[in-house]
């Protein structure tokens, strides 16, 4: 049995600031937050990203880290719910999962 990958919170802190960055690049001044982006920031309740940006973001994040992310994949796995409830901590995640699994291929 082999045991979860335990992920420095550097790396998360430092994902997240990369996810934040091209959030705010996105939406540009419309984004009007009371706090900074964190882990628990809602795409929809918080951010209230419109589908287009969401498709903004997708290629965004394609550009960042090129083929080895496929968030248009990851997304298409989720039912309706959970794409409404996504968080930024989610995407994060999957952003070092998939650094990980490239690492090790």
């Amino acid at each position: 049995m082999t045991q979860p990958q335990l992920v420095p919170a550097e790396e998360l802190d430092s994902v997240l600031a990369e996810v934040a960055e091209l959030i705010g690049e996105v939406v540009g001044d419309d984004l009007d937050l009371d706090e900074p982006i964190a882990m628990d920031t809602s795409f929809n309740e918080d951010l209230e990203l419109e589908s287009i940006e969401l498709v903004s973001l997708s290629e965004k994040l394609q550009q960042r880290y090129g083929e080895r992310l496929d968030f248009v994949g990851w997304l298409s796995n989720k039912e309706l719910d959970e794409i409404i409830a996504l968080r930024v901590g989610e995407l994060v995640e999957y952003i070092v999962s998939c650094r990980t699994s490239s690492q090790t291929a």
